[in-house]
């Protein structure tokens, strides 16, 4: 039975919960939080899962209430945000290039977009045989844990944007420990939100696009992703539905493997630092801007796959505009 890790406000504290695939969940006694959990894990070289058996059950936890009354947040924070690195891969899913490479032929002419060379990149080399080394695949990076908004908070799109578009993946979640080894502690849903508009004008501007909110969903389930995640992508306006897609992912429909894009990440020292948390969003073939959707402030976000039991919904927001100059000192 999977373990799931959320993070809920009980009687105004945070609190660590531990859930089970028939959805019951109950406090785990003596952490504060999934960041403090985890390190203890990792220096006493335990699993997670072994850890919250020896913790004991604490207070039984309705996570149906907690979500409506928005008391579930992020599944996991860091207590300083600047220690928490938000990055991802594009081009890793079987459909994924299709999109992408619409977006970019009309700039590319007749020529090979080089979307499409990478995508073909991965599906040649993108899952190594063990020991091996794949061909790395694109990376981009989205800010530090000051952009990650959890279950129910607005996405807001800074006042320049020119579209505020989701993205519904699967992301991994990763802690350093003190020797400088990235372990993951699991996966969660995540909707990767970008401007597509803004990439569309130039893939030279993918960088800027992503520079963005993105949203974590309520739990961070411990262990091994299923080979292949069905879920589903909508977004209501109002009480219509304007976009509603399924979307996939697990290796079995990825053109990487999980541990080769792990691999081109923690490759870098930089990304090994002790104590600091990552998440890793892995990609995505869905996109309701494929589909000619103009996403409005207001419009609801709602991703769900199984085998997470509780959805990510998120609502699109604006942001004032801030004026900035430089000043000389």
């Amino acid at each position: 039975m999977a373990l799931r890790l959320l993070q809920v406000k009980l009687g105004g504290q945070l609190a660590v919960v531990a859930s089970d695939d028939a959805g019951a969940a109950h406090v785990v006694p003596g952490y504060a939080s999934v960041y403090e959990l985890a390190g203890a894990a990792i220096r006493e070289g335990k699993s997670l899962s072994d850890l919250v058996a020896q913790a004991g059950q604490g207070e039984s936890v309705d996570l149906d209430a907690a979500l409506a009354e928005g008391r579930i947040g992020l599944p996991i924070h860091h207590p300083d945000p600047a220690h928490f690195i938000v990055a991802g891969t594009g081009l890793t899913h079987l459909g994924s290039a299709d999109g992408r490479d619409k977006m970019h032929k009309s700039a590319a002419g007749e020529h090979v977009t080089d979307s499409m060379k990478m995508f073909r990149m991965g599906l040649e080399g993108g899952k190594p045989a063990d020991g091996d080394v794949g061909v790395q695949p694109e990376w981009f990076y989205k800010g530090d844990g000051s952009c990650l908004v959890g279950p129910g908070e607005p996405l807001t799109s800074p006042s320049f944007a020119l579209d505020g578009g989701e993205e519904p993946e699967l992301a991994g979640v990763y802690m350093i420990g003190p020797d400088g080894t990235p372990f993951r502690l699991g996966f969660c849903l995540a909707n990767e939100f970008s401007d597509h508009v803004i990439e569309r004008g130039n893939y030279l501007w993918l960088a800027h696009s992503k520079l963005r909110e993105a949203s974590l969903g309520p739990e961070l389930l411990v262990g091994e992703l299923p080979d292949s995640v069905e879920g589903t992508s909508r977004i209501l306006r109002g009480d219509d539905v304007i976009f509603d897609k399924p979307f996939l992912s697990g290796e079995a429909n990825m053109s990487h493997s999980i541990r080769n894009l792990e691999h081109h990440h923690f490759k870098y020292d930089l990304f090994r630092r002790p104590g600091d948390l990552h998440v890793h969003f892995f990609g995505t073939a869905t996109l309701s801007v494929t589909h000619g959707v103009k996403t409005e402030n207001g419009d609801r976000f709602e991703i769900d796959a199984r085998p997470f039991r509780l959805p990510l919904v998120n609502t699109l927001a604006s942001a004032s505009e801030t004026p900035v100059s430089v000043k000389a000192l």
